[in-house]
C-alpha cells in the first residue's frame, strides 16, 4: 500500500491501540527462516494474563487456546472455565492462532514473528520473525502439517510447505501494487482460499494458494475477516461499522446482510467469526457485537453485551455456549453471548 497513507486495518475494528501500526516500514526482501536469537526471552507469567487483552481463540482438539498481549498464549481444557499460561518465546502481541489438528499449532504476531506448537499449545517455539519489517502479521492457515500460509501488513504472505522449519516472502503472487493490508485469509468449502483486506480488498485462490485473483469487491472500505460457510462456495466477509457481505459464488457476486440491533442498524465493527459444529455462524466486534446466525449467513440475530466490552474472536465452549476473546481476556458465554444466568 502506499507508505504515506494512514493505516487503517482491521485494528480498527478490533482495539485501534492494540494493532496499531503507525510507523510500520516497508518490506525487506524475500526471506527464509529466521536466525534464533541468543537469548531467548519468554513472556512474563502473569496471574491476571487470561483477562488481558486476548485476540484470537481456537480449538486444538478438545482444547481451547488464546493468544494476545504480550506473547501471552493460555490453554484450557474444561471448557474455558479455568485457564493456563504457556511458556512462549516471545513477548510480542500476537494476533492469530491455527491448529490444523489436535496437536499442531501456529501463532503470529508482531515483528512478523511465527511461533509453533506440537503438543496442542503447552510448549511453543518461534520459527521465524523480520524485525525489519516492523509489521504484524495479522492472520494465519494451515492446509496440513507441512503447508500453510500467513498474511499481514503491507500485503505480506508467507508460505511454509515443511511445517514452518522455512518461511518464503510469496507476496508477489498478489496483484496488490498498493501493498493494501492483508487481515484475513480462510478456507472456503469446494473452492480454496480467500483473503480480505485493507480498502475492500479481496483475493481467492482455487489451487490453494499457488495462483491468485484479485477481485472487485463490494465495499471500500476495510474488511477485517471472513469465514467460509456449511455450504459449498459461500462465504462471508466483514468489517467496519457492521458491514458484512455473502457470497454463494467464492467471491464473483455479493449482497449486503442487514444487522439490525435493538436501536437500529448495527453500526459496530465486526472482527472475528467461528463456525459451529451444526452449522451455525457467529460473529463478533465492537460494542460487545455478538451477531448469529442458522442459516448459513443469509440472516442474522443481533445481540450486545451491556458491557459493550471490544470483542475480537469466538468459538465454541464445546457444551452449547461459546468463548469470547477481546478486551478484558476470555469469557465463557451463554450462545448468544449474554453472560452466563442471564
Amino acid at each position: 500500500m502506499s507508505r504515506c497513507r494512514p493505516p487503517a486495518l482491521r485494528s480498527t475494528a478490533l482495539l485501534a491501540t492494540a494493532l496499531s501500526l503507525l510507523g510500520f516500514a516497508t518490506l525487506s526482501a524475500p526471506v527464509l527462516a529466521a536466525e534464533a536469537p541468543a537469548d531467548v526471552v519468554y513472556s512474563t507469567e502473569s496471574a491476571k494474563a487470561s483477562k488481558s487483552l486476548m485476540l484470537d481463540v481456537v480449538h486444538a482438539g478438545t482444547r481451547l487456546v488464546a493468544v494476545g498481549d504480550r506473547g501471552h498464549i493460555l490453554y484450557s481444557d474444561d471448557q474455558g472455565k479455568t485457564w493456563t499460561q504457556a511458556k512462549v518465546p516471545s513477548r510480542q502481541l500476537l494476533t492469530a492462532v491455527y491448529f490444523v489438528d489436535d496437536k499442531h499449532g501456529w501463532a503470529v504476531g508482531h515483528d512478523a514473528q511465527i511461533l509453533a506448537s506440537e503438543d496442542g499449545g503447552l510448549t511453543w517455539t518461534k520459527q521465524f520473525e523480520d524485525l525489519k519489517r516492523e509489521s504484524p502479521l495479522l492472520d494465519v492457515w494451515f492446509k496440513d502439517v507441512n503447508s500453510g500460509l500467513a498474511v499481514g501488513a503491507y500485503g505480506a504472505l508467507l508460505e511454509t510447505t515443511d511445517g514452518g522449519k522455512n518461511w518464503e516472502d510469496v507476496s508477489d503472487r498478489l496483484d496488490n501494487e498498493d501493498q493494501f493490508h492483508l487481515n484475513a485469509i480462510a478456507s472456503v468449502k469446494d473452492a480454496g482460499l480467500f483473503i480480505v483486506g485493507e480498502s475492500g480488498s479481496m483475493f481467492r485462490s482455487a489451487d490453494w494458494g499457488q495462483t491468485w485473483e484479485k477481485l472487485e469487491g463490494p465495499y471500500e472500505g476495510s474488511l477485517f475477516g471472513v469465514i467460509g460457510t456449511a455450504q459449498p462456495q459461500t462465504l462471508l466477509a466483514y468489517g467496519l461499522r457492521g458491514n458484512l457481505y455473502r457470497s454463494t459464488d467464492f467471491g464473483s457476486t455479493w449482497e449486503q446482510v442487514e444487522l439490525k440491533a435493538a436501536r437500529g442498524p448495527l453500526e459496530f465493527g465486526l472482527s472475528g467469526a467461528t463456525l459451529l459444529e451444526d452449522g451455525s455462524i457467529v460473529i463478533v466486534g465492537n460494542g460487545g457485537s455478538v451477531v448469529s446466525s442458522s442459516d448459513n449467513g443469509e440472516t442474522f440475530s443481533v445481540f450486545n453485551r451491556p458491557d459493550r466490552i471490544s470483542l475480537s474472536s469466538v468459538t465454541a465452549a464445546g457444551n452449547g455456549n461459546l468463548i469470547l476473546s477481546g478486551q478484558g481476556g476470555v469469557r465463557v458465554t451463554s450462545p448468544n453471548g449474554a453472560e452466563l444466568g442471564k
